[in-house]
């Protein structure tokens, strides 16, 4: 036998003994299209519902998605069925409109006008695989919040939303005082220790629905919807006491770190574009900065 056959012969075995057993295998919806595509929901309850609801299983963050969209029930044989609820712009399966459908694996599912789920068997590896490449697409890796690509396309949506629905939507821009000093004098993995560190902080800070992200370097940004200027400036305020009061300690050195905050309102249509939101919550950010570091800046104290 020749040393390609015995390549090939290895090459099969080891298909083999990585193929998955059926038994440990899970009901899973993929989304393949919309806002979230890439994230994963394993079904573990006999009913979850899909919508935009906060209390949603499934929750959907588009236009075209009803609060209460549809549900998945897991019948007594073990089969999972969808049923729509009676939304606005409909279930889907392969084009046609259904008020209920007995899942295959495979199977793939439009709610609303753009986004679209894969019904899927998948085992705990398969899960964690594309748990990493969803991760790996939407979040920083340093910080694990999102990353600028996605907190780009979350704005111009959200803000799209809000300006339609006449929705009220802040937007604060944070920036590390000093932090060219912090890498200077500590060295780059101490930087490295105080972004991960304010993520963290900062992450504990706001609400499940606010959005997060890494702009750029040491550069932050939050989306706060439902959000007024008034609100959204003691919610900077919060932000920026508890970073001037946490210990960034790394190789036993404390390190002083403090923020600058921009904000921006979106109210009453008074900006046309995200573009002109951001402008200005940038312009309070260097006004921030201006006028000392370490405070924030606003329409509020202007």
């Amino acid at each position: 036998m020749s040393n390609g056959e015995k390549e090939e012969k290895t090459r099969v075995i080891d298909l083999k003994e990585i193929k998955s057993d059926p038994k440990n295998r899970h009901p899973y919806f993929i989304c393949i299209s919309g806002k979230i595509a890439g994230k994963m929901f394993k079904v573990e309850q006999n009913e979850m519902l899909i919508g935009r609801s906060d209390d949603a299983n499934i929750q959907i963050e588009d236009e075209g998605v009803s609060r209460k969209h549809a549900k998945i029930t897991k019948l007594a044989d073990g089969q999972i069925m969808i049923i729509d609820l009676g939304s606005t712009n409909g279930t889907f399966f392969n084009g046609t409109k259904i008020s209920e459908h007995i899942l295959k694996d495979g199977d793939k599912i439009q709610i609303g006008s753009t986004t679209i789920l894969k019904f899927s068997y998948q085992d705990d590896q398969e899960e964690q695989f594309q748990k990493q490449q969803y991760d790996s697409a939407t979040r920083d890796h340093l910080t694990k919040i999102f990353n600028r690509k996605t907190f780009a396309e979350r704005f111009i949506e959200e803000f799209s939303y809000a300006l339609r629905h006449s929705k009220i939507y802040s937007l604060a821009i944070m920036d590390i005082d000093h932090f060219k000093k912090v890498n200077d004098t500590y060295g780059h993995q101490a930087g490295d220790y105080v972004l991960r560190q304010l993520a963290d902080v900062v992450s504990q800070l706001i609400r499940n629905e606010d959005i997060f992200a890494r702009y750029g370097g040491e550069e932050f940004v939050l989306l706060l919807r439902d959000t007024d200027e008034e609100k959204a400036f003691v919610c900077a305020m919060r932000i920026r006491r508890a970073i001037e009061k946490h210990e960034f300690k790394f190789q036993d050195k404390v390190i002083p770190i403090t923020i600058s905050i921009g904000i921006s309102t979106l109210k009453g249509g008074n900006f046309k574009t995200p573009e002109e939101m951001f402008r200005e919550a940038d312009e309070y950010l260097y006004k921030a900065k201006n006028n000392g570091r370490n405070r924030v800046e606003s329409i509020i104290n202007a």
